[in-house]
């Protein structure tokens, strides 16, 4: 449960220019992923006019490679990438904060195995590590998330682990360790609550990289697979058509983007007033 700084926090970031329009932006996305679908005129995956027609009144944004209606699929393809992201992001940051949390409180040891093996993946690109296992175990949209998920847990872990460091040693926990409370209901109700702020900023920028990376995958043909409707599929799809019919490419690409850079926008802004609080404090 965030505590009062946490959410003065986010409330000081919120009411920051740079969020706001991050916000719009991240809201514009939202209602093309929930609404969007209800407009599609066609199935996504339905062949209805020849490849690469012209925009007009029956194919506003024109047809792809298959002659598929790329305005349905525009209009379908956000929601996978969505829950997919979501998933990823929470995964990591849940697990990162497992692992930074026991190395912080542990120590010796513990902390130095801990971020030893965290320091293995590291030397791992993230997408490398995703193309890896996809390679071996098949794809599919969980695995992926998940996958991706994994791939930003030694980022997180360190990040938390440095966060949380502080905290144990602040008198109140010390006193919570002298009293012998469990060690979960510690981390829960003494060091969480402390290292929120640290903790949404993780949360939104992961999100971010997130979709960045789903969507580079679907555009690799490791993410979700054809004939689904997704915006990174789209674009792989369809970019040997780049000069002759551009939207069926740029369409996803300007959502993509928008999806990604709302959320940094939020990010950032949430970052900022961390560090504004803690120049202060």
């Amino acid at each position: 449960m965030p505590t009062e700084s946490g959410l003065s926090v986010l409330g000081g970031a919120i009411r920051t220019g740079r969020a706001r329009l991050g916000l719009v932006l991240l809201a514009v996305v939202a209602l093309v992923i929930v609404f969007g679908p209800l407009f599609a005129r066609h199935a996504p995956d339905v062949i209805v006019g020849r490849p690469f027609e012209e925009p007009g009144a029956r194919f506003p944004l024109g047809t792809d490679l298959l002659g598929r209606d790329v305005l349905s699929r525009l209009l379908r393809g956000g929601l996978d990438l969505t829950w997919m992201a979501i998933l990823a992001a929470g995964l990591g940051v849940f697990l990162g904060c497992l692992v930074g949390f026991t190395a912080a409180y542990r120590g010796g040891a513990v902390d130095t195995f801990l971020m030893r093996a965290m320091d293995i993946l590291l030397s791992f690109p993230e997408i490398v590590f995703v193309l890896l296992f996809v390679s071996m175990l098949g794809r599919s949209t969980l695995l992926t998330a998940v996958l991706v998920g994994v791939a930003f847990v030694p980022g997180v872990s360190r990040v938390m682990r440095g966060a949380a460091l502080p905290v144990l040693g602040s008198e109140y926990v010390l006193w919570a360790k002298a009293n012998g409370l469990p060690t979960r209901h510690l981390l829960l109700r003494e060091v969480l609550p402390g290292v929120t702020s640290p903790l949404m900023v993780e949360t939104g920028m992961r999100l971010v990289w997130a979709i960045g990376a789903i969507a580079s995958l679907s555009y690799l043909g490791f993410g979700i697979a054809p004939p689904a409707a997704d915006w990174g599929l789209m674009v792989g799809e369809n970019q040997d058509g780049l000069p002759i019919a551009p939207l069926p490419v740029l369409a996803p690409i300007v959502l993509i983007l928008l999806l990604a850079l709302g959320g940094n926008l939020v990010a950032e802004s949430v970052a900022r007033t961390v560090g504004r609080t803690e120049g202060k404090g």
